[in-house]
């Protein structure tokens, strides 16, 4: 049903509070129902891989590699849409160096 570089709309828990909003969010990846998935923020001076309307986002957004957790299956509401394989590259080889750092 939901794979691995579909953009959904979850229900979200923000880091510094106890508040859940209805937000994007990109799949990474899926494990017994429950989904590893990297937030998507539309201020676009945060840092991540930049995501334009004509992609496919509401506004022009960014994916935040540095927000990643793991929600229910049942926290997802609905499927957006999915990025396209070269899309889907860039942000493996940006995680991919975000993860480099930690063995160096």
């Amino acid at each position: 049903m939901y794979k691995p570089g579909d953009i959904i709309l979850a229900q979200i828990q923000f880091v510094d509070s106890f508040q859940v909003k209805k937000r994007p969010a990109l799949i990474l990846f899926e494990e017994h129902d429950n989904f590893v998935v990297a937030g998507i923020t539309s201020n676009k001076n945060m840092e991540g891989v930049h995501l334009s309307k004509k992609e496919g986002a509401i506004k022009d957004s960014v994916i935040k590699l540095n927000y990643i957790f793991t929600i229910s299956k049942k926290m997802i509401e609905k499927n957006l849409f999915s990025l396209t394989k070269e899309k889907k590259k860039i942000v493996y080889d940006n995680l991919s160096e975000k993860l480099k750092k930690l063995i160096i």
